[in-house]
């Protein structure tokens, strides 16, 4: 009977190469398949040559391949005996769909081994000079999602009462339902004067820093033309930000 192998949930961290944990390269550069999400950057082009590589990467409301696809293809893999890495940006269980993934291998008794990764809702806010966190200005941090599953009636998130918490608010694919979530949290209370930043395609060469507050920034993100992938952060803390890049070359 053939041997199964093993799958591991890597996070890729914010894109950066030296921001990819230690644990996540030993991995990638022993493995036979690498399914691979575009959000994982410069470690795109350090993986393995001698690894099967498949794009999994979803952009908006295309799809290079389905989530059953893709979890097909670990199942299949890794039943051949293969050493399977799915490769995502961030870290694998904060809005990746990693607990998922983990519940179908769990299913056909899959060995399965995580990587945590450094999520770029702190590290891209981090690198441009804004702690999510900070005496003076936030003693607490909400990570939210601004896409939730389209298959859903209506949103569980209650923005109103987001509104309502002081602290920082830290969005993720939020920039095409910006109108609507703005328009809730200044209805829930959060005052208009809020600060905001929203960073664009964070750590890469093309990043770009937008700033305003609730009461203005849809219309700078329409005129800026504001595109995805983008880290919303919401909260005094943006007051931090002084255009500095601080996470190196």
């Amino acid at each position: 009977m053939q041997q199964k192998g093993k799958v591991f949930l890597v996070g890729a961290g914010p894109g950066k190469a030296g921001l990819l944990t230690m644990r996540g390269r030993e991995v990638i550069d022993a493995a036979d398949v690498v399914l691979y999400d575009q959000l994982a950057g410069e470690i795109l082009s350090t993986l393995p040559s001698t690894a099967e590589l498949i794009d999994c990467g979803k952009f908006g409301s295309r799809h290079t391949l389905e989530q059953a696809e893709i979890e097909d293809i670990m199942v299949a893999r890794a039943e051949e005996g293969k050493r399977v890495v799915r490769l995502k940006g961030g870290d694998p269980f904060l809005f990746g769909r990693g607990g998922e993934e983990l519940e179908v291998l769990r299913t056909h008794c899959l060995d399965v081994e995580v990587v945590p990764g450094v999520t770029s809702a702190i590290a891209v806010p981090a690198c441009v000079g804004i702690p999510v966190t900070h005496r003076s200005h936030a003693s607490q941090v909400t990570l939210v999602t601004g896409h939730e599953d389209p298959e859903k009636s209506e949103s569980v998130i209650r923005w109103d009462l987001l509104g309502q918490m002081g602290g920082t608010l830290v969005i993720l694919m939020g920039v095409k339902n910006l109108p609507l979530i703005v328009d809730a949290l200044l209805k829930g209370g959060r005052a208009p004067v809020t600060p905001v930043a929203i960073i664009e395609r964070g750590l890469t060469k093309d990043q770009r820093v937008v700033t305003g507050t609730l009461d203005t920034i849809v219309k700078t993100v329409v005129h800026d033309r504001v595109s995805p992938p983008a880290i919303i952060v919401i909260g005094d803390v943006v007051k931090m930000y002084e255009g500095e890049n601080l996470c190196g070359p």
